[in-house]
């Protein structure tokens, strides 16, 4: 008897993608709420198209057989004005248990999503214009951008229109809804690079040429995870060659992209295997011109890209105000108190960074110690210590299927533990507390990363932690952590970090990013 070849991942989620576009299980949502039917397992993958991934059982009793999801909102540009803060706090204490996450791309995640509530969580979103069509899925996601574009006085210009146009072309575009995977973009024109265009599928950074001219330096095939690869520069455009960059790189990977192998299926994957001169030569023939060829600017390195404390905005008589939120953990509560504290001050709208904190971007001049205080209350730091200000940590075991360890209470630990022991130290270190190996909270780009991982202790197999050290991104200088097969338990995690601190300020070493250099070439 021929035994049946069993599908393949790629072979299965491929097919389910033919059989029925995952922008078409919206209908089957509502039926599914309606009548209180399981989801079919087919379709528990088309979910991810609005923004839907199936929860962690970790935290649910015994005695409860109920489906939860994760939901992630789309936010574009990271923004949430008043009125869709209040919307969101009360989203997350109807729906979701209070829960609420901000996430590294710019987006809100909720928890203990019910199917049941769906319906009503899509209405209540779509009422103050938010969505989470494409937040998830094998779909171009978020766009990143910097969260104080066009208002900071060092920006290059103002990128407004441009990611505009690019999410236009995004969203819901069903040409693009089945894709090898996920496809990531980025567009900045931050002096301080926040975006981090080095992992991202395709970027543009302002910039402005020899003639002042301002000019995109377009770079392609950056990625985390499986893809793991500094993305490579090819050229810069003009801004009216962004939107038309973006279309013809977006179709090259939906018409050339790996969907054999799920897990070389990213852009960088098509770039690694025929190589960025084929690359650019089908992308020019697609445009029909050329990109142009100048010098690289200086970029600032990874753990200095931020936009805490209080700045002067080009917006007359306000300032903005960049916070720090411990591991990106919001919640309900936080979220109703920021919809006040802006509404109170005459503020309007907080735009997320892709590192888990935010800015309020229209702070009046006259508001802003008082602003500062009412945070304060919140936990928000406007000025954060050097481990507070960018600490990242994702989902962990709490509600992700994937994760072997936990996260965000041990990455808030972790902050007030290292503020305890070294209340003096000035000098911002990057670090990330990731439950598993799928990158999700950059352990490979940081100082230090902590890998969920299995390991031995007592001769008994328990969840822990894989020491990453030394990551930095900064242009062509970037480079990824690199593990040191050093393994630990959580509560290990601060004493390993602790000894790694002292042994750097007992160094000759003139600064932290200097001594990660040498210890990783020891």
């Amino acid at each position: 008897m021929i035994k049946e070849k069993k599908e393949t991942k790629a072979e299965r989620v491929e097919r389910i993608k033919k059989e029925k576009d995952g922008l078409d299980v919206l209908k089957d949502i509502h039926l599914y709420a309606k009548s209180g039917t399981s989801v079919h397992p087919e379709d528990i993958d088309r979910l991810k198209w609005y923004g839907l991934y199936t929860q962690n059982t970790n935290l649910q009793a015994e005695d409860d057989d109920t489906l939860y999801f994760m939901l992630r909102v789309k936010l574009t540009s990271g923004s949430l004005n008043v009125v869709q803060l209040k919307k969101v706090a009360e989203i997350s204490k109807l729906y979701a248990r209070s829960t609420a996450d901000f996430t590294t791309r710019q987006d809100l995640q909720f928890h203990f999503i019910t199917m049941k509530d769906l319906p009503a969580i899509f209405s209540e979103l779509k009422e103050v214009g938010l969505s989470t069509v494409f937040a998830a899925g094998d779909v171009p996601r978020n766009v990143v951008t910097c969260p104080v574009n066009g208002i900071d006085i060092s920006d290059t210009c103002d990128v407004t229109d441009i990611v505009a146009a690019v999410n236009k072309y995004f969203d819901g575009n069903k040409t693009l809804s089945n894709l090898p995977r996920k496809y990531k973009v980025g567009i900045s024109a931050c002096s301080k690079h926040c975006m981090s265009h080095e992992i991202q599928d395709l970027s543009f950074n302002a910039k402005r040429d020899e003639n002042g001219f301002v000019v995109f330096d377009v770079s392609v095939g950056g990625g985390l995870a499986s893809n793991k690869q500094i993305a490579t520069h090819i050229g810069n455009v003009s801004e009216e060659q962004v939107l038309a960059v973006t279309q013809a790189v977006t179709q090259i990977y939906r018409d050339y992209g790996n969907r054999k192998s799920r897990t070389k299926a990213r852009l960088g994957h098509i770039i690694k295997e025929f190589g960025i001169e084929w690359f650019r030569n089908v992308l020019e023939e697609k445009l029909n011109f050329k990109l142009k060829q100048t010098v690289l600017p200086t970029y600032t390195p990874y753990a200095k890209r931020e936009h805490f404390g209080v700045h002067a905005s080009k917006v007359k008589n306000t300032s903005y105000i960049g916070c720090a939120v411990s591991a990106g953990s919001v919640g309900a509560t936080t979220l109703e108190q920021l919809s006040k504290i802006l509404a109170k001050n005459g503020a309007t709208t907080i735009k997320l960074t892709t590192t888990q904190n935010f800015v309020i971007t229209d702070v009046p001049n006259d508001k802003t110690q008082e602003v500062l205080q009412e945070l304060q209350n919140l936990d928000i730091e406007a000025f954060p210590s050097p481990f507070r200000a960018r600490t990242l940590a994702c989902t962990g075991t709490k509600f992700c299927k994937f994760a072997i360890s936990e996260t965000k209470d041990l990455a808030q630990e972790l902050i007030e533990y290292l503020e305890e022991k070294f209340p003096t130290f000035n000098e911002t270190i990057s670090l990330s507390v990731n439950g598993c190996p799928h990158s999700c909270a950059h352990p490979h780009i940081v100082d230090i990363g902590l890998l969920g991982c299995k390991l031995k202790e007592d001769n008994q197999t328990v969840t822990g932690f894989e020491l990453i050290l030394g990551g930095n991104l900064e242009g062509e200088k970037s480079n990824f952590g690199k593990k040191t097969g050093i393994k630990f338990t959580p509560e290990k995690s601060f004493t390993v970090i602790e000894n790694i601190l002292k042994e750097y300020i007992n160094s000759e070493s003139q600064s932290f990013r200097e001594y990660l250099v040498e210890k990783t070439v020891e």
